[in-house]
């Protein structure tokens, strides 16, 4: 029974991987809105973790469900080749998304600078790295114990102390770090930008720290108070306790009139404008505790056991499923990531949209909904 259920669960969650990158891929290269540099980076991901789902996962299951690995010693190379290779690779550009989010925030010109060669040597020095990690236990860098191991139909990845110091620390440790910085860094200058931007009630009130209201801005401000307002009394147009014809007439009253209104105005339109920073700056942090908690929570444990388990053979006795746990969790960072990198984009929402309903089905309904505003 409890073989059933983790069959069912393990391929459900590989058909979910599969669907879910195949939509991303194909949403890229079907809709040409999306088809821009920065999504470049986007679609590499997705065939990352498409290829996970594909080349890695099913075997694991299999595995998984046998509780013993049958398939001979060089299939058992060439799967813990390919899951180093595709979960270091997915790991990686998630570096590389960050880093353009990072430039793209802080530097204003790097947008039109983001060029398809720039994105594309990203994405092969990713690709590059990550086959230099998976391919060192191919070549040599394995325990003493390895093959002792396959005889008892157990496949793992080298469990050599110093090659999985130099893995871990490639494949996670090193880009948590930098992923961790960068977000940071993001967060806080997205926020000073928010807070930077100009703003009617920040402009009125530096205006109004400036020194004296001009004619101008008295003439304004009497127009806008000749207007029928609570304040308004039977005896005739007042402003704030101070006649509107006598602001006419007198400059000073005016001035005083102007700044009346003023005072009320501003504290109004700066406490909205601080509501509205403060929702973006929310949204913003939330966006990125999303992204940067679902990678850790996902890959943390595996990592921290994948030290662990090469440093104490002897006095530790890890737990069979504790360890198939960790690493499913990890895989299952492939199935969030499209759901993550896209949820927040309504073109790639619109282009699921599309490719689900179809295109005119679609475009029938933005008509219809389109006339409705019109008509009303």
């Amino acid at each position: 029974m409890v073989t059933a259920i983790t069959a069912v669960v393990l391929g459900v969650m590989i058909l979910a991987t599969i669907v879910g990158n195949v939509f991303v891929i194909a949403a890229i290269l079907l809709e040409r809105n999306l088809q821009s540099v920065a999504n470049y980076l986007i679609l590499s991901l997705a065939v990352a973790d498409l290829l996970v789902a594909a080349l890695v996962m099913p075997l694991g299951a299999v595995y998984e469900v046998s509780k013993e690995w049958t398939l001979g010693p060089e299939l058992c190379d060439m799967w813990t080749a390919s899951d180093v290779l595709c979960c270091t690779a997915s790991i990686l550009h998630l570096v590389a998304i960050a880093l353009d989010r990072f430039w793209a925030v802080t530097n204003v010109d790097y947008i039109h600078h983001r060029s398809p060669r720039r994105i594309g040597g990203m994405i092969i020095i990713i690709w590059l790295v990550s086959f230099l990690v998976s391919a060192a236990p191919m070549m040599g860098w394995k325990d003493p114990e390895w093959h002792d191991r396959l005889r008892n139909k157990m496949c793992i990845i080298s469990q050599a102390v110093s090659y999985q110091i130099f893995a871990t620390i490639t494949s996670f440790y090193l880009p948590l770090a930098v992923i961790l910085v960068l977000y940071w860094r993001v967060y806080q200058a997205a926020r000073k930008r928010i807070r930077r931007k100009p703003g009617t009630a920040a402009q009125s009130a530096s205006a109004l720290c400036r020194g004296p209201v001009t004619i101008s801005e008295t003439t304004t401000f009497t127009r806008m108070s000749s207007q029928p307002s609570p304040e308004k009394t039977s005896n005739g147009s007042t402003l704030n306790g101070h006649p509107v014809d006598a602001a006419r007439d007198d400059p000073a009253a005016g001035v005083l009139a102007a700044a009346s209104v003023m005072a009320q105005v501003i504290p109004r339109q700066l406490r909205n404008r601080r509501e509205a920073e403060t929702r973006k700056e929310r949204k913003a942090a939330k966006t990125l505790a999303i992204i940067t908690g679902a990678f850790v929570m996902c890959w943390l444990p595996f990592f921290i056991l994948a030290v662990l388990m090469p440093l104490c053979t002897d006095s530790c006795n890890f737990n069979q499923y504790l360890i198939a746990t960790f690493l499913w969790l990890g895989y299952f960072n492939s199935t969030l990531n499209p759901i993550i990198y896209t949820v927040f984009s309504p073109e790639f929402r619109n282009a699921f949209k599309r490719i689900l309903c179809g295109r005119r089905r679609v475009n029938r309904q933005s008509s219809r909904l389109s006339a409705r505003l019109t008509r009303s």
